[in-house]
């Protein structure tokens, strides 16, 4: 079997929700505890921090994982949905699993895969607890896929949960209103294992808090421990200062990641420093800084107000994966706060995504080119653009996203700006990412 095979195999035989939506959501852990089970329970070996919540999940786990790394701890990471390849899923010491692991995982797993009929997210769950088990890291930080409640990854007893921040996304199965939705993220607390969580609302963080005290789980909410402020908006690392609120102590520096939307997920990544250096780890000063500034490189982090260079084009672009109504909040707002005469819109969504609250915010004097990624559950791009049009979004439709790009690309000047954006799988298609 080549890898090519290996991975047509788990992408094609196994049902996936990016590609196809609702048809591969289980409603229970019983497949994952079955097919766990069959291997010897990998999840019960080894140390964890589990991250959920709506927006913001994947760089907290990402900072952390970078940090630990830097501090000299053999640490394994684990996020979706992967954006060029399967194998940036699991990673170790950010580097990740190998094409001839993947190979001899799908080989083992076939026998129980026909017997258990687990989704891609089962599987993959299993293999990364597998493989991160095997390979005996010190810590492994695990990004939930969706919810947290019922999330495949919510098998672990970790050292500390962590929630980040809570938008509408998915409703059609954690919930309709952000309570419900804050519920099933908090699903992931357990007895006694403490959660930080840097949830602003306050109705949203009392839900949270409440469930922890049920679990007689100790509660940290972050933005009583620490405060984070942008210092300087350089490229390409803004540099940030950030204050212990308890001992007054302030360290400044450089993040890889550079949008005012980390502020909130940066006052996660230091309590949960903190509470790892209370709980015998040994992590610096020095390693938080090159942690912070080298995340990129750390752990594979791609599409975060992501500046695209070598596009054979004079015009800058960025593209962020944020795909619904709490992140276009921000990302509208980072859009205001660049230098452009004109923006150039490269717009695609998923067909099973509530739009309304979406297309209102968007600018209105943007050019929009409304494309769609190559998976089946892509929403058309020529049906968009006559759903964006009654919001007053102009633009023309194109069939991939490569020529959405090349054409905006053809139009724009070196004064202008292109961002793409709504749609994970559709900046996975930008060629230079």
């Amino acid at each position: 079997m080549t890898y090519q095979e290996a991975e047509a195999f788990l992408f094609e035989q196994l049902p996936m929700f990016q590609r196809v939506g609702g048809s591969a959501y289980k409603k229970d852990l019983h497949n994952t505890l079955a097919l766990l089970e069959s291997i010897g329970n990998p999840q019960k070996k080894g140390k964890f921090i589990h991250v959920a919540g709506t927006n913001g999940k994947g760089s907290t786990a990402s900072f952390i994982s970078s940090v630990l790394q830097e501090a000299g701890y053999k640490t394994a990471l684990y996020t979706s949905p992967h954006l060029k390849s399967f194998t940036e899923r699991m990673r170790i010491n950010g580097i990740p699993i190998s094409e001839a692991e993947v190979i001899r995982y799908v080989e083992k797993f076939k026998p129980v895969i026909a017997e258990l009929r687990p989704s891609f997210f089962e599987l993959t769950t299993a293999m990364a607890f597998d493989y991160f088990a095997r390979e005996e890291v010190d810590i492994a930080v695990i990004e939930v896929g969706m919810g947290g409640r019922l999330d495949c990854t919510n098998v672990i007893e970790p050292l500390l949960s962590i929630i980040t921040q809570i938008g509408l996304d998915h409703q059609q199965f954690l919930g309709d209103t952000l309570e419900e939705i804050t519920k099933e993220k908090a699903g992931i607390i357990k007895n006694s294992v403490p959660v930080i969580t840097s949830v602003k609302e306050n109705e949203l963080r009392l839900i949270i808090k409440e469930l922890a005290d049920s679990k007689n789980a100790p509660f940290m909410d972050s933005q009583e421990f620490f405060s984070v402020s942008v210092l300087e908006e350089s490229l390409p690392d803004w540099k940030f200062s950030a204050e212990n609120l308890k001992s007054n102590e302030k360290i400044e520096f450089e993040s890889g990641l550079s949008a005012t939307y980390q502020i909130q997920n940066l006052k996660s990544v230091f309590t949960a420093i903190e509470f790892l250096n209370k709980s015998g780890f040994g992590i610096s000063s020095s390693d938080i800084q090159k942690g912070l500034k080298n995340v990129i490189q750390n752990s594979g982090i791609k599409g975060r107000w992501q500046r695209i260079s070598n596009t054979g084009s004079s015009t800058p672009m960025i593209a962020d994966t944020g795909h619904n109504i709490t992140a276009f909040e921000f990302i509208t707002k980072m859009l205001q706060q660049e230098v452009y005469e004109q923006l150039h819109f490269v717009y695609a969504t998923v067909n099973d995504k509530k739009l309304d609250e979406i297309l209102e915010l968007l600018p209105k004097n943007a050019i929009y080119y409304f494309t769609q990624a190559n998976i089946p559950r892509a929403l058309d791009s020529k049906e968009l653009k006559k759903i964006a049009q009654d919001f007053g979004l102009m633009g023309h439709s194109y069939a991939t996203v490569d020529q959405a790009i090349k054409i905006a690309q053809k139009n724009a000047s070196d004064k202008d700006l292109i961002f793409v954006g709504g749609s994970t799988f559709a900046v996975a298609e930008i060629a230079n990412l």
